[in-house]
């Protein structure tokens, strides 16, 4: 590795790793907020996609099947976003939050074992079977259990947060370090080559 790149990297990997404490403790200390964020990034998410699926619908040179769906899922993702704005900071933006995870743990768990059920010869097709399953049970508790799992996921999402920058900051000495020796080793063999 070159040295003047390993010592940029350390220093950015040791940021990196300090700023994903930080937003981790912000959201073990403040879970609320952090899912009226979330909550909001969805509602935003949802009425860019529904304008993008529109325009398509109407300007795209697809099947007219393809442009029917294109309308219709623009159009719902349109309601769910004036939905999700219209009750901003209300428990309904909440639970839209909780219904969509929920949602998307149910399709991940199901196109699992779809995939692991039509091919027979992939490689870990256990595993494959194991987590959809263990997505799809997380999908229906999400989607019973709306309010109780968002704060437990955001919990979840916090610790993570803490851990992967401990992880980072552990990463950034551990390249300054290489570097370090790399550095000395060159050092060493161009004295040797100078002698």
């Amino acid at each position: 590795m070159d040295c003047a790149l390993g010592r940029q990297v350390w220093k950015g990997t040791l940021v990196w790793g300090v700023l994903t404490i930080v937003l981790g403790a912000m959201v073990l200390v403040w879970p609320g907020p952090t899912i009226l964020v979330a909550a909001t990034m969805l509602g935003v998410y949802l009425l860019i996609s529904g304008l993008a699926e529109l325009f398509l619908a109407f300007t795209s040179s697809q099947s007219a099947a393809t442009r029917v769906t294109l309308f219709f899922t623009g159009a719902l993702s349109l309601v769910l976003a004036i939905l999700s704005f219209r009750h901003f900071g209300d428990e309904y933006a909440v639970l839209l939050l909780s219904v969509w995870i929920g949602t998307g743990f149910l399709f991940l768990g199901v196109s699992e074992n779809a995939v692991a059920l039509s091919e027979r010869a992939l490689p870990g097709r256990g595993w494959y079977v194991v987590l959809g399953i263990m997505s799809m049970i997380a999908g229906v508790i999400v989607l019973v259990w709306p309010f109780d799992s968002i704060v437990v996921l955001t919990i979840v999402v916090g610790v993570a947060l803490v851990v992967l920058g401990l992880i980072r900051i552990v990463q950034a000495f551990q390249i300054r370090s290489d570097t370090n020796a790399a550095s000395e080793a060159l050092d060493t063999l161009s004295h040797r080559v100078a002698a």
